[in-house]
């Protein structure tokens, strides 16, 4: 009985379940919610530029007109719903709308605390992850892919799976800003399409001069709603979200990066310089002296 007791704290220490084995030193932060104030102001001082110019002008009342914008806005959403299936852009609406709202962990965090965690893994083997379980939960993304390690999975495995994952993330949100890029670059053609409209209707009805305004303010307005359409919103936001892509992926190759090592049972400070690698130069840890 004392052989088998002694064994299974021998086990257990290895593992991370020991009562002596000390965890506290291991901070996991929850990512942070950001908000994106850039685009926010951007896009509000773009607009509101050209609200003041309307303003200030000859009046506001011309500059809407309700077929200009049917034209531009609806024929943009219906011509973009050509190129793509119903799922590309639900994905894409999902991936817009959480473009100046999302939840990001800090690089430099983040490397910071795995770090930490391979240094605990490297004195006690990969198993003392499930002493910090609840803590880590904190953070979904990284709680599930360090099940991988607790659950006995090897650094090769690790690196196939995360590789592949990795790869499929960039090229979903490459997908989804493709799309919208594919609407900016839609619309000004609507604009022009909903200025010839209005040109036909004109030449149309020359021989009545009240309606040759209508049909004018039509042609002009929808190239006007077009170019706002495709240069102050649509390509702007395809930028944001292809920058938030390779945010994104830099934290995912972190966490990558740092389970093959805790995997491979790798030195922690080998694992900090490789890290650093990664990051920019204002991010970059200094974990060991």
């Amino acid at each position: 009985m004392s052989d088998t007791s002694q064994n299974n704290d021998t086990l257990g220490g290895a593992a991370g379940h020991s009562p002596q084995v000390d965890v506290s030193g291991i901070r996991i932060h929850r990512p942070v919610l950001v908000i994106d104030f850039a685009t926010i102001l951007g896009l509000t001082f773009a607009i509101g530029l050209i609200l003041a110019a309307i303003v200030f002008g000859s009046g506001n009342a011309q500059f809407f007109n309700m077929p200009a914008v049917l034209i531009v806005v609806c024929g943009t959403i219906a011509v973009t719903s050509i190129s793509y299936t119903g799922e590309e852009l639900g994905r894409a609406w999902k991936v817009v709308s959480r473009a100046m709202f999302r939840r990001l962990q800090v690089p430099s965090i983040m490397a910071r605390q795995l770090v930490e965690m391979a240094v605990l893994v490297r004195k006690h083997g990969p198993l003392v992850l499930s002493r910090i379980e609840s803590d880590v939960a904190k953070d979904p993304e990284l709680s599930r892919v360090m099940q991988y390690l607790v659950d006995g999975y090897t650094a090769q495995d690790i690196d196939l799976i995360m590789s592949q994952e990795i790869g499929a993330l960039v090229e979903r949100h490459q997908r989804s800003a493709g799309i919208v890029r594919r609407a900016a670059e839609i619309a000004p053609g609507m604009g022009l399409i909903g200025t010839l409209v209005g040109l036909v209707q004109m030449l149309a009805q020359l021989d009545d001069p009240s309606a040759i305004g209508p049909a004018m303010a039509v042609a002009l307005l929808t190239t006007f709603y077009g170019a706002i359409l495709g240069t102050v919103i649509l390509t702007p936001m395809a930028a944001k979200l292809e920058r938030n892509s390779q945010e994104e992926a830099l934290n995912r190759a972190l966490i990558h990066t740092a389970l093959v090592s805790m995997g491979k049972q790798e030195s922690p400070r080998r694992l900090e310089h490789i890290l650093n690698s990664l990051l920019p130069p204002s991010e970059q840890i200094k974990y060991f002296d």
